[in-house]
C-alpha cells in the first residue's frame, strides 16, 4: 500500500483515559508494526497505564532498531504525574506541551500524520491556554488561518463551518466565504483520497427558512455558497433542510453533508457511528487524527475504555499519510 508511514501519536490529557485507549491500541497491533509509531508523552504516565490495563508493552525513549518497544518522544511535565481521574492544570499544560512537540514533528517531517488522544478543555484553560480544543490550538500552532473539522465514519461524513461556538456565533459565521471554504476543504480532501466527493451543504433554519418564513440565512448565505461552489466544478447541492440531509446521506445520496455548527453536525455522527467515527483537521500543512471521544474521567484508572476509536483514528491516519497532500 505504498510507503511506511510513521505516524505521532499524543498522549492526550494524563489524567484521562488517553493513555489507556492508545495502550490498548497498540498492544492489539502486531508486534512488527509498532515500530511505525511515536508516542509523544510521558514513559511514567504509559507505565501506569500498562498496569492499569493489564497490557505488557514496554516503552522506551531510544528503542533498539528492529524491536517491539514502543518509541516515546518524552515531554517533560512541570510537576509530579497529575492524578488519575482529576480536573489539573498540570496535565492540563502537559497535554498541550504533547501537542506542540507532535506539530513540531509533522512540521519536520519526521512523522507523517498525527493522532490526538482526548484533552480536557477546562484543565487546558485553568493551565492558561485558552483555546477551544485542538482545533484553534492547531491552527495557532501551525500559523494558519483557520481549520476545519470533519467527522469521518464509514456510511456519513460531516464537516462544520464553525465548531466550539455558541449558536448566536455560529450563525453569524455562516457567511457566503466561510460556507464555501468548507465546501472547497471538504471537496479538497475527498479528491487527495481519490474519490470526487457528491457535497450536500445542510440548511441553518427549519426547512431552509421555508421561503423566509423562518430566516433568511439559506438564501443570502448558503445558497450562493453553493452556486459558488458549482461554478468551480464542485458536486454540491442545496442547502437542504437539515431534518431529512442527514439520513439521505447515511443512505448513500451524499458523500460528505456540510455542518453549520457544532450539534448539527456532531449528533447524527454519534448517533450512527459513536464508537468508529474520528475526527480530522483540515485547512492545516499537517495531517491530524483524533478520537471522537473526551477523557472519560469517570472512568480513567479503571481500564474499562474502550480502544476502538482510537484504533479507527490510526487506520485513518494511515489512509491520509499515504495520500499525497493536494
Amino acid at each position: 500500500m505504498g510507503k511506511t508511514s510513521r505516524v505521532a501519536i499524543t498522549l492526550g490529557d494524563p489524567a484521562g483515559v488517553g493513555p489507556e485507549v492508545i495502550v490498548k491500541a497498540l498492544a492489539s497491533l502486531p508486534e512488527t508494526d509498532r515500530g511505525n509509531f511515536v508516542v509523544v508523552g510521558n514513559v511514567e504516565a504509559l507505565e501506569r497505564a500498562n498496569r492499569v490495563t493489564g497490557t505488557s508493552l514496554r516503552f522506551s525513549s531510544h528503542p533498539a532498531r528492529g524491536s517491539d518497544t514502543i518509541a516515546v518522544d518524552e515531554v517533560a511535565i512541570d510537576g509530579a504525574l497529575p492524578e488519575i481521574g482529576k480536573v489539573s492544570p498540570v496535565a492540563g499544560d502537559a497535554s498541550v506541551r504533547y501537542i506542540k512537540r507532535a506539530v513540531e514533528l509533522a512540521l519536520s517531517g519526521d512523522v507523517d500524520c498525527m493522532v490526538t488522544a482526548p484533552i480536557n478543555k477546562e484543565a487546558m484553560n485553568l493551565a492558561g491556554h485558552h483555546f477551544d480544543g485542538h482545533t484553534g490550538l492547531l491552527a495557532h500552532l501551525t500559523k494558519s488561518k483557520s481549520s476545519f473539522m470533519l467527522l469521518a465514519s464509514e456510511r456519513l461524513n460531516t464537516i462544520h463551518v464553525s465548531t466550539h461556538v455558541s449558536l448566536r456565533t455560529a450563525i453569524e459565521r455562516a457567511t457566503v466565504e466561510r460556507v464555501l471554504a468548507t465546501i472547497e476543504a471538504g471537496h479538497k480532501h475527498f479528491l487527495r483520497l481519490g474519490k470526487k466527493a457528491r457535497i450536500a451543504v445542510a440548511g441553518i433554519n427549519p426547512h431552509c427558512g421555508e421561503g423566509g418564513l423562518f430566516g433568511d440565512e439559506d438564501t443570502k448565505f448558503l445558497a450562493p455558497a453553493v452556486e459558488l461552489g458549482r461554478a468551480k466544478g464542485i458536486d454540491v447541492v442545496g442547502p437542504i433542510s437539515a431534518d431529512t440531509v442527514y439520513a439521505r446521506a447515511y443512505g448513500g445520496a451524499f458523500d460528505l453533508v456540510i455542518a453549520q455548527y457544532h450539534d448539527q453536525g456532531h449528533i447524527p455522527i454519534k448517533l450512527v457511528a459513536f464508537e468508529t467515527a474520528v475526527n480530522v483537521s483540515l485547512g492545516l500543512p499537517i495531517d491530524r487524527v483524533s478520537v471522537d471521544h473526551g477523557t472519560a474521567f469517570d472512568i480513567a484508572g479503571t481500564g474499562k475504555a474502550n480502544h476502538v476509536n482510537m484504533l479507527s483514528a490510526i487506520d485513518y491516519a494511515r489512509l491520509v499519510a499515504q495520500a499525497p497532500r493536494i
